[in-house]
């Protein structure tokens, strides 16, 4: 298949939405994920409330414009959510993914469907929810 059919006008200004979301250095959570398929990375750094919630989220992308359009539909939904929320639309994405699932309950989610056809790239649509599972694991800096 044509890459021309993937990167879609709507998964390019998805991508360039992460400008909105600038990496922290200073958050207290930072997590990382790598797709061993096509090598691309998101990192996430992350701050929370005091229920454990999603406050801050930003982004350092080093991935394909898929990889960083789910990491815009991520960060742009993510405040106010908590890890099991996270690790919940991660499993339903991966469903949705691999066809044995439908649209998952995620905004904007469907601006990444022309990748369903897209195997290759399906790793890098769920970096963003590994690296904030990764980071929300981690307990906070003091």
């Amino acid at each position: 298949m044509s890459a021309r059919g993937l990167y879609t006008a709507e998964i390019l200004a998805k991508a360039m939405e992460l400008a909105k979301y600038p990496w922290s250095g200073e958050a207290p959570l930072h997590g990382s994920a790598r797709s061993r398929s096509c090598g691309s990375a998101i990192e996430l750094s992350i701050e929370t409330d005091q229920t454990e919630r999603i406050a801050a989220v930003g982004v350092r992308p080093h991935a394909c414009a898929v990889g960083q359009a789910a990491a815009a539909v991520f960060v742009a939904n993510a405040i106010g959510r908590h890890s099991r929320e996270i690790a919940l639309a991660r499993t339903a994405i991966a469903e949705w993914l691999s066809g044995a699932g439908p649209t998952p309950d995620w905004p904007d989610i469907e601006v990444l469907s022309p990748a369903l056809a897209y195997p290759a790239r399906h790793a890098a649509i769920l970096l963003a929810w590994d690296a904030a599972l990764s980071a929300l694991a981690e307990p906070a800096a003091s």
